[in-house]
């Protein structure tokens, strides 16, 4: 399959950059994204989940009302909806979408994220559930006739779902994480996988580790895997630099000030994805050929926090290197969300597919 770009989605002008206290949807704002990420030929984006923030569906639905191709990725974190209920909202918006509707699992990388909306399962049995719920769903859209449930952690009784995802039978699932149960569960059930921006050594071990969990499982197929990264591109190497240490202050000052995502005196993070990242930080500032970690340290590496520093060029070729790895969905996100968005649509995109199609017609050429 072709190589493919997700975004993320951001519902008003606040950035990590330049955070607005308490802010609120800016409807003219979200559409003005979308459409962007429409235009610019993004083939995903994602919609966040947060205990405190926006219901991702009404997000998701309403991207999906002003976009015509762009594919909507729902965040779902399984103690939040019942998957007989999700079943069938995911296939509503995949109608109203004409089949563009993709769910990401979160199991749920922090217990305090987790109890403040009354989950307080372990990690081990978080997973568990996951992988329940993720069962129960493909039963749901596969499932012509009535039938029952009884699991550790979901049980019903002649449940029926009349509304079909737009193909019959499935929607995309992805699952995402660092662990040894991610990978077990992601591994045999999703159809994504996603990872953190890590060096290419570490990638390669853990995209290893997916395909054999998968094969383990008796797939015939694997899970295609998603890595994310935080560009910051300019027009020279030098530039770019300078841009990446503006970043990089304005990061610092906000987290100092309180007003970053992690507070100045947040304890290390819980999860393994966030742990790792901190740990590569500690090697030192740049790994490879342009992935730089002060930001991971800067964030205390909250989600997606590793940045791609560099020309055009020197981000188009890192990418190419995860592609090269195996990884055929490319998540890129700035700091300046909407116009690093199009800086990447209108320089990096096409730089990358430029790229790719010389490669396949080499390729062809030599048969």
């Amino acid at each position: 399959m072709p190589t493919e770009f997700i975004s993320l989605t951001f519902p008003n002008e606040s950035t990590d950059i330049n955070p607005l206290p308490n802010p609120s949807i800016d409807p003219d704002y979200l559409v003005r994204y979308a459409r962007n990420l429409d235009d610019y030929a993004f083939n995903y984006t994602l919609v966040p989940y947060d205990s405190s923030s926006y219901d991702p569906f009404t997000i998701g639905a309403t991207i999906a009302s002003v976009t015509k191709n762009l594919k909507i990725i729902i965040a779902l974190r399984p103690n939040t909806i019942y998957p007989t209920v999700a079943a069938k909202a995911l296939s509503t918006l995949d109608q109203l979408s004409r089949g563009r509707a993709v769910v990401h699992f979160i199991a749920g990388g922090s217990d305090v994220e987790q109890g403040r909306e009354g989950d307080f399962l372990n990690k081990n049995e978080r997973y568990a559930r996951l992988e329940e719920y993720i069962k129960i769903l493909k039963r749901a859209w596969q499932s012509p006739e009535p039938f029952d449930w009884d699991g550790k952690y979901y049980q019903f009784k002649q449940y029926t779902n009349r509304v079909r995802p737009v193909n019959g039978t499935s929607i995309p699932i992805s699952v995402g994480g660092s662990s040894d149960d991610a990978y077990r569960v992601g591994g045999s059930l999703a159809d994504i996988f996603g990872l953190w921006g890590e060096p290419l050594k570490e990638t390669k071990e853990q995209i290893t580790r997916i395909y054999a969990e998968a094969e383990k499982a008796g797939r015939q197929d694997r899970p295609r895997i998603w890595v994310t990264f935080r560009p910051i591109v300019a027009e020279t190497e030098e530039l770019a630099w300078a841009k990446a240490h503006r970043t990089l202050e304005l990061l610092q000052g906000n987290r100092a000030e309180g007003k970053g995502r992690v507070p100045a005196d947040a304890p290390p993070p819980q999860n393994v994805g966030s742990q790792r990242l901190l740990d590569i930080a500690k090697r030192g500032e740049v790994q490879d050929r342009a992935l730089w970690y002060p930001t991971v340290t800067a964030t205390n590496a909250r989600g997606a926090s590793t940045a791609l520093v560099g020309s055009v060029q020197t981000i188009a070729d890192s990418l190419l290197d995860y592609v090269d790895l195996g990884a055929e969905l490319i998540s890129i996100r700035g700091y300046d969300n909407l116009n690093d968005a199009i800086d990447y649509g209108r320089y990096v995109l096409p730089k990358v597919r430029e790229a790719l199609k010389e490669r396949e017609g080499k390729t062809n050429g030599a048969h």
